[in-house]
């Protein structure tokens, strides 16, 4: 009777004791085994490139070509020349309703920009985003040359564009006034992120975003430097300029030249790998 009463306090004992370590090798996880990553590097799949840039910012639309080479295994050099607008900021276009020529008021030039640039481009996330999608940080600099003309036939010379009824300065179309232009030379530069998509490494396909910039340190005259000076308190049907004793306007400053030109910009290229 002695040993029954032992055998039945410790069967369930010996039983929860069981249970426990049942229980405790189900929640004890296995260690995690990191799988090694087959991770390929740029010189795997191509050496060099070209593309066609199209780009878009504040200044408008330009196009150019960029040339890439691989230099590490993440790493490329990119070297670029383009042809993109130079325009101020501030311009606002006006179309006349009835024959459709376009208005830029206060505006004295046209410009075109000429960058020259040199640059690196670095993967980034090469061990965590797959093939398809290749995400770089990249940036570049280099000289440039603007060229820009007139944008209305100043007659006088006097920095302002007068459109009176006795004496009438027309704007010029983009191919006037070409002989009356000027070279400037200055610098520019971006920094860009960019997405090179497609598992097929003979075409180049890359979408990037970023920052664009010139600088020029004798600056350009973009906007009209000249304004008439007003009179005040002018009564009904009477001119609101002033004028000198000879019936000339006088002026006063307007706007200052450029030397800085910025713009956040968007970039598709085009093109091969080799």
């Amino acid at each position: 009777m002695t040993i029954s009463r032992k055998i039945l306090f410790f069967l369930p004992l010996f039983v929860a004791f069981l249970l426990f370590e049942d229980i405790k090798a189900q929640i004890l996880e296995p260690p995690v085994l990191e799988i090694p990553r087959d991770i390929s590097t740029l010189k795997e799949n191509y050496g060099s490139g070209f593309g066609f840039n199209f780009l878009m910012n504040n200044f408008g639309f330009g196009f150019g070509g960029e040339f890439r080479q691989v230099v590490a295994p993440q790493t490329e050099l990119t070297a670029s020349l383009r042809l993109t607008a130079l325009r101020d900021a501030s311009e606002q276009t006006f179309t006349d309703f009835f024959f459709g020529q376009q208005i830029i008021p206060n505006k004295y030039q046209r410009a075109f920009g000429f960058p020259l640039m040199l640059g690196i481009r670095q993967r980034l996330f090469a061990d965590v985003i797959q093939e398809d999608y290749r995400f770089f940080v990249s940036a570049a600099i280099g000289p440039a040359a603007a060229f820009s003309y007139p944008y209305f036939d100043d007659i006088n010379n006097n920095g302002f564009r007068e459109q009176f009824a006795n004496f009438f300065e027309p704007v010029n179309d983009v191919f006037t006034g070409w002989s009356d232009g000027e070279w400037h030379w200055g610098g520019a530069g971006e920094f860009k992120l960019g997405l090179d998509i497609g598992t097929n490494f003979a075409r180049l396909n890359s979408v990037e975003f970023g920052y664009f910039f010139y600088y020029f340190p004798n600056s350009i005259q973009i906007m009209m430097p000249n304004q008439p000076a007003l009179r005040q308190n002018v009564p009904p049907g009477q001119s609101p300029f002033q004028f000198d004793q000879d019936g000339e306007l006088i002026l006063e400053p307007f706007f200052e030249p450029q030397s800085f030109f910025g713009s956040p910009q968007i970039t598709f290229t085009f093109g091969w790998f080799w």
